[in-house]
């Protein structure tokens, strides 16, 4: 049988706000097999907000691998993000899993990828986006924030409703996952 893959997350940073979102639509080959996954999980006591774009076998084994990483290292995202790319790039069966990740707590957006990648977008740009629909999220992501006054959940949402419209591996069943990060204060998650 095929994997079951295709898909577009996208995670947008503005102000104190990060924003993660994913279509709900699973391909396997060329059918959809369902229409309202969610690709779009909390972690680390909802500290954490992560998206998978690929195989949904390969990605889940990779939530499980994080969280493991983020406990280890108690909720530092980046300390976590480099630890599971050590063990992505070196371990024989985890080599050969074929999805990407974006991670994010309040203050930081990472990137990750099996080849042992660990991209933090650019302060001036505060945009990521994986996946089959990836370039379309990111670009229309990149001029909401330039000609807009959208919040980061507005952002993401509209930028995968239009990348919806472009790509045939994406749908517009999207969930939205935000964190919010208030000076002087403990980050805390707000869900949409």
């Amino acid at each position: 049988m095929t994997q079951a893959h295709a898909t577009t997350i996208v995670a947008v940073k503005r102000d104190s706000q990060v924003a993660i979102a994913g279509d709900g639509q699973v391909t396997v080959g060329d059918v959809i097999m369902k229409q309202r996954a969610s690709k779009v999980r909390r972690m680390f006591h909802d500290q954490v907000v992560c998206g998978f774009a690929g195989a949904v076998g390969d990605a889940l084994t990779l939530f499980d691998k994080f969280e493991q990483h983020l406990e280890k290292h108690q909720g530092n995202l980046l300390r976590a993000a480099v630890g599971l790319s050590k063990e992505w790039r070196t371990d024989k069966y985890l080599r050969r899993l074929e999805a990407n990740l974006i991670v994010a707590s309040a203050d930081r957006l990472l990137l990750l990828s099996g080849d042992g990648e660990v991209i933090e977008p650019d302060e001036s740009d505060g945009v990521a986006a994986i996946g089959s629909g990836g370039p379309y999220a990111h670009a229309a992501a990149r001029a909401l924030l330039d000609n807009t006054t959208l919040s980061a959940a507005e952002i993401a949402q509209q930028s995968l409703e239009i990348a919806a419209r472009l790509c045939i591996y994406t749908n517009d069943n999207i969930t939205v996952e935000t964190l919010d990060r208030v000076p002087g204060a403990m980050p805390s998650l707000v869900s949409r």
